[in-house]
């Protein structure tokens, strides 16, 4: 059993940033991938990003803005959001996929607003 629970999210100004923490707990092995999907109202959930071995993707939408990262001795995974825009606005999931199952947090609201 995987549980994930993320934090981090919040309101914030156009260019600023925000950055979000997905705690993992139970059977979590470093070499599966971790990420972050969001989901924004009226649209479909669309992948941001994902790091695995090392390897990082991101969605062009955010490459170079945002950062992945993920401290294996926490199994935590972190998304740093810089240069955030209204188009961010979206709640963020974070997962752990052990090639198997897909495990997910609840959520977290991000809002770029002014």
């Amino acid at each position: 059993q995987v549980q994930l629970v993320e934090s981090g999210g919040g309101l914030v100004q156009p260019g600023g940033s925000l950055r979000l923490s997905c705690a993992a707990s139970g059977s979590i092995l470093r070499f599966h991938p971790m990420g972050w999907y969001r989901q924004a109202p009226g649209k479909e959930r669309e992948a941001v990003s994902r790091i695995s071995n090392g390897y990082h993707v991101y969605t062009d939408s955010v490459k170079d803005r945002f950062t992945i990262s993920r401290d294996n001795a926490k199994n935590t995974v972190y998304l740093q959001m810089n240069s955030l825009k209204p188009e961010d606005t979206a709640v963020y999931y974070c997962y752990y996929d052990n090639w198997t199952s897909k495990y997910w947090g609840q959520g977290t609201q991000v809002t770029v607003s002014s």
